[in-house]
């Protein structure tokens, strides 16, 4: 069983299930203003992968 979503995590995720694969770049662009830093966000989208929601594909230096 996977572990339980924190509120900010579940608002990734909606973001991820609506939108399909992204760069965490493609993530930060469907924030509005003040947007969270990039930093933040491929932590938090690291976490969702060590808790099994999300996968990723390498492309050169970079992740989707």
């Amino acid at each position: 069983m996977k572990e339980k979503l924190t509120r900010r995590e579940e608002e990734i995720m909606r973001h991820f299930w609506a939108q399909g694969e992204m760069f965490v770049r493609e993530l930060r662009e469907l924030y509005p203003e003040p947007r969270p830093h990039f930093n933040t966000l491929s932590t938090m989208v690291r976490a969702l992968e060590a808790k099994g929601y999300l996968g990723h594909n390498a492309y050169g230096n970079s992740f989707r």
